[in-house]
């Protein structure tokens, strides 16, 4: 019974799946097919054209862009005619600078006095007449001078000043921290440009060479860098004993249109200029080098001076050329005396026993020249070699070991005392006992 159930269910299952295929494949099938799909092409169509009319809609209320130029290539740099553009300039002017007339019947003592009244009278600055002669006596032994001390005592002021007096205004020069080397003062040249970047320095150096004044050139706040990279080689060239051998490297090829002063690329430095760099002894700045501090000469200004009743006075006009031979002429006439002579050796065989320290022939060769010429500015020949021994060699004790320092000081104030006489060298003495306050 069961079979014949299955059988009957069987049959009548595939008589029905025929009559389905049959349906779908009937003509009224494949009509409905192609209604269907033309139905979809005519809602696609009308999609497409409706999405367009609205887009040129759009394009017709919204205004039209610019179309999208291509950037012109930069135009090649142009050639130069000159690549030294202010010292060219300077070329042109060369019969300009100087003065037509100098003051020629003045002596060293004159000029001491007059730059201190002037000074006071005119900017209200007071010093002490022993700091300037040795300021003066300062200038005839180096063209590098320094000037240290607290803040406020008038460093920069000073040097500014002698400008003034002399009727050529000193160029101040801010130090600055990163300053290395030699290009960082006077420029370096620019390929892209084709041009040296020429700073101020470099332009008064020029200048000066075709003038007889006196220049003046301040490094400010000078050891906020390290002043033995960016000022070695101008150490180096106002060593040489002949000034005519002092240039310094520029550029390293020459052009047919440089500036007439550049020889092969080099810049002679000026006979007429004096660098003055102030310092500051703190935490923001470099010590000193004993390379830079022997071949320059020191001036200490510790303490502000009292003010004073100045005199109307007038600038003095010299020419370095006059003050040169004012300098000669009193190296001359007041020669460091045979007495005090003696003693420098003594003392230097005292040095070189007792501390392995000695004088050297730059340092002697300084003595010999500064003691005469602040002599002539209206000083005494003791105290001057009082000043110049006591930054010049007991500055060089500094280095000594402590411990053994603090043992042999009293032995040295003691031989001072026997040499010089008691109540002489005080400035020595005074250096003595503070580096035994600082040991």
């Amino acid at each position: 019974m069961l079979d014949v159930i299955r059988s009957l269910s069987v049959g009548a299952l595939a008589a029905k799946n025929i009559d389905l295929v049959d349906l779908f494949i009937s003509e009224t099938a494949i009509i409905v097919y192609v209604l269907l799909i033309l139905v979809l092409i005519a809602v696609l169509v009308i999609a497409i054209i409706f999405s367009k009319g609205s887009k040129d809609e759009e394009e017709s209320i919204a205004p039209k862009a610019e179309p999208i130029k291509q950037e012109e290539p930069l135009p090649e740099p142009e050639e130069t005619t000159e690549r030294f553009c202010m010292l060219s300039t300077i070329d042109r002017k060369r019969n300009t600078y100087g003065h037509a007339r100098y003051e020629k019947n003045v002596t060293l003592e004159e000029f001491c006095n007059n730059f201190r009244n002037y000074a006071a009278y005119k900017h209200r600055l007071y010093y002490d007449i022993e700091d300037i002669r040795r300021f003066i006596a300062g200038m005839s032994v180096s063209h590098m001078l320094i000037l240290q001390g607290m803040s406020g005592t008038g460093k920069t002021s000073l040097a500014h000043a002698i400008g003034s007096f002399v009727d050529n205004s000193s160029t101040i020069i801010p130090v600055q921290p990163m300053w290395k080397e030699r290009t960082d003062l006077i420029g370096y040249y620019n390929e892209f440009t084709r041009r040296f970047n020429e700073t101020l320095l470099l332009t008064k150096m020029y200048e000066a060479n075709y003038s007889k004044d006196i220049y003046v050139t301040v490094l400010d706040e000078m050891n906020i860098a390290r002043v033995e990279y960016y000022f070695a080689e101008f150490l180096s060239l106002l060593e040489l004993p002949n000034p005519d051998e002092r240039y310094l490297d520029v550029v390293s090829d020459k052009w047919e249109n440089d500036p007439v002063q550049l020889k092969d690329g080099r810049i002679k430095l000026p006979t007429n200029m004096w660098f003055i760099g102030t310092a500051n002894n703190d935490d923001s700045t470099f010590l000193i080098s004993d390379k830079v501090y022997d071949r320059a000469m020191i001036l200490d200004l510790d303490q502000k001076t009292e003010r004073f009743v100045a005199h109307p006075t007038e600038r003095m006009i010299i020419s370095a050329d006059y003050f040169e031979t004012l300098v000669a002429s009193a190296q001359k006439e007041y020669e460091i005396s045979y007495r005090n002579k003696k003693r420098l050796e003594q003392f230097d065989e005292y040095l070189i026993a007792h501390f392995h320290v000695t004088f050297g022939n730059r340092i002697m060769k300084q003595i010999l020249n500064y003691i005469p010429v602040y002599i002539a500015c209206g000083g005494e020949e003791l105290y001057a070699l009082d000043d110049i021994l006591s930054k010049k060699v007991i500055r060089k004790l500094e280095s000594q070991n402590p411990i053994y320092f603090k043992n042999a000081a009293d032995g040295l104030i003691a031989y001072i005392d026997d040499l010089f006489g008691a109540d002489n060298m005080t400035l020595c003495k005074e250096h003595i006992k503070r580096i035994l306050r600082n040991a």
